[in-house]
Formats: structure tokens, C-alpha cells, sequence
């Protein structure tokens, strides 16, 4: 199981505190190109870790004698490096300063899970932490992760392709506020709630209601930006949400190497993209979907674009290889067939 997902790695930052050496899989996950541990390592190494990549193990060895006395940059602005340097700030003795940090929902629902175990964390929702540590955790804490707004995403895009209306409850709006106005420009009709609190506390929450519209292309390209801007993980729904828009869109997927390339199986569903180079697509809308029989695509957010265009389309689809699916998503079909949807869940003999 470790192989096939990247969680594996965020055991780097807390392990270092408790062992002096250890060994990990390597981290698995999407096929998106290559993607190494280097930006993890420019942050781990500064408490003292090493790693040597050897048949399929990471080999860590921890140096005590090494603490960070400068500010941490980190030289790139991932939620999981953040993370990482966290956790390995969280149980340094002193102040941790960690620069060029990602805000996105999950680093800030991890700075509120910490302060929950008595690390004050200076900063959150900004791109400079300073984590004040503490040498041991022993605390039992009652807490809740804040709703996911990219499972959000996933089911806006779901009724905006399938033209329905549909009522998403307990969406984390301060992290989908790009994408909406977005969307806004496009012309989707909806309505949203006045603002509730999340159960941690602090997380903005509302509920939002999507209706059917008629879609104009953007003028502008769609490119993601690290948090306040659109969200990595939301870029692909947009190219089904373009597929269904009158017009062309430019979507720019800078960040990963083959995922773009993947968004093109929506063309044998109907759709009519167009791949510029590894990076971008030209999609024309609108579109009539047709149903087909297809694999999975080896990254999670192609994958569930394909199942939503499926919906879409009339007559009966096949998607097979599902894995990639369930692999982030919680019942994904049983919970689309509550608000409508027919999805029958198979397994090859």
C-alpha cells in the first residue's frame, strides 16, 4: 500500500524525532511525471536527516547534532513539503521559522491540529510560520479536518456537466473563491449561504447551490496558483466544465509533467481538446457527450473527470481500474447516485 500512494513520506518529519535511523518504501502515487523528495529533503535536513535511495527504500539516518539556526526556505511551496517541515519543526525545542510556506486548507488544518497539542504556530494562512516547538507530545486532543474543497470542486463540476441543479453543503469557501469567480465570469448561476464555522473552529463554510447555465468560454486562460489562487488539484474539472462552455479555453497545467495529456481521454467521450504541448490544452465546447468503454487514467483528478463525464453522457459507459479513484474519494458512486447518478460498481472475473 505505501508504494502506491505519497503519504508515505510525511512520515519523514515526525520519524526523525523518534528514531535515530529508520527505512520507508519509496512514495507511489499518481503517474504525473517525475517527482522527486529533494524539496523535502532541502527542509528535513536542516533537523539533521539523511537519506540514502536504495532498492526501493528510503535508508534515513538522523544527525542530533543539527538544528536549523536560520530561517528554513523552502524552494518549493508544496502542501506536503509544509507539512513535513512542520512536523519536524513541531517537536524541535525553539522557534522554527519556514519561509515560502504553502497556506493551502490542509498545511492550515495542520497548524490547527498542532496548536491543539500546545505548538503555537505564528503566521497560519500566510506563507511565513514560525513553529514554536515543544521537545514532547502527550496529549489526547478531540479534533476535526476541516471539509475537502476539492471534493467540493469535483461535485460542482458534477452538476455543471450534467446540467443539474444540485445543493453541495459544507463547502469551504475561502478555498474555492477563485474557482467560483471563475465560474461567475463563465455564467454560472448559483447561490450561497451566509457563512457558518467548520467543526475545528476556524475554517469558513458555506452552503452553495449550482443551477444549470449556459457557459461562455473565459477570456483568459485557467492556470493554476498556489493558495489564494486556483486551486492545483481543481484545474482539471475545469476542462470537462470548458467541454460543456460555448467557445475556447486555454487551460494551463504548469505544474505536473503528463497530467494535461490525460485530460484528452474526455475526447472519447465527445469532447474536443486539443493538446498544445505537455502542459496545455485547447478545449471547444460545447460538447455532446457520447458514452464509451475506457480505462481509469493513472491520476486521480483525470479519473474522476472522466467518471463525471460519463454521467453526462447518454447510454451506458465502462470506466475500469477504479483504484485511482477510491484512492482519494470515499464512496464516490454510492454518494453520486444519492443525488441522482447511476453508477454500478463491478469487478472483473
Amino acid at each position: 500500500a505505501p508504494r502506491r500512494t505519497r503519504s508515505i513520506i510525511m512520515f519523514l518529519g515526525p520519524l526523525l524525532h523518534r528514531m535515530d535511523s529508520f527505512r520507508l518504501p519509496y512514495a507511489g502515487g499518481c503517474d504525473l511525471g517525475t517527482r522527486t523528495i529533494e524539496p523535502h529533503m532541502i527542509a528535513l535536513r536542516r533537523f539533521g536527516l539523511d537519506i540514502a535511495a536504495t532498492e526501493g527504500l528510503y535508508h534515513a539516518q538522523v544527525d542530533r547534532s543539527i538544528s536549523p539556526g536560520r530561517p528554513i526556505v523552502l524552494t518549493e511551496r508544496g502542501d506536503t513539503v509544509t507539512e513535513n517541515a512542520l512536523l519536524a519543526a513541531a517537536r524541535h525545542d525553539g522557534a522554527t521559522v519556514i519561509r515560502n510556506a504553502s497556506s493551502n486548507y490542509m498545511v492550515q488544518d495542520l497548524c490547527f491540529f498542532l496548536e491543539a497539542l500546545g505548538v503555537r504556530v505564528d503566521g497560519i494562512g500566510t506563507t511565513t510560520l514560525t513553529v514554536h516547538g515543544v521537545p514532547s507530545i502527550d496529549v489526547d486532543v478531540d479534533y476535526s479536518p476541516s471539509e475537502d474543497p476539492v471534493e467540493a470542486m469535483s461535485l460542482i463540476a458534477a452538476a455543471v456537466v450534467t446540467e443539474s441543479q444540485l445543493t453541495i453543503r459544507r463547502v469551504p469557501i475561502e478555498f474555492l473563491e477563485i474557482e467560483l469567480a471563475v465560474l461567475e465570469e463563465m455564467g454560472l448561476d448559483h447561490d450561497r449561504s451566509t457563512e457558518y464555522s467548520a467543526d475545528n473552529g476556524r475554517t469558513r463554510l458555506v452552503d452553495l447551490t449550482v443551477r444549470p447555465s449556459k457557459l461562455e468560454a473565459p477570456i483568459d486562460k485557467i492556470h493554476p496558483m498556489p493558495f489564494p489562487g486556483l486551486n492545483i488539484d481543481n484545474v482539471p474539472f475545469f476542462a470537462a466544465i470548458a467541454a460543456v462552455a460555448q467557445g475556447k479555453t486555454l487551460i494551463h497545467d504548469w505544474v505536473y509533467d503528463n497530467r494535461a495529456i490525460y485530460l484528452t481521454d474526455l475526447n472519447r467521450l465527445g469532447a474536443r481538446l486539443q493538446l498544445l504541448d505537455p502542459h496545455r490544452v485547447l478545449v471547444e465546447g460545447p460538447t455532446r457527450w457520447r458514452a464509451a468503454e475506457m480505462m481509469c487514467p493513472p491520476a486521480l483528478r483525470p479519473a474522476v473527470v472522466v467518471l463525471l463525464a460519463m454521467m453526462a453522457a447518454e447510454g451506458t459507459s465502462v470506466l475500469r481500474n477504479v483504484y485511482v479513484i477510491n484512492r482519494g474519494y470515499e464512496d464516490l458512486a454510492e454518494r453520486l447516485n444519492s443525488v441522482g447518478a447511476q453508477i454500478e460498481i463491478f469487478r472483473d472475473i
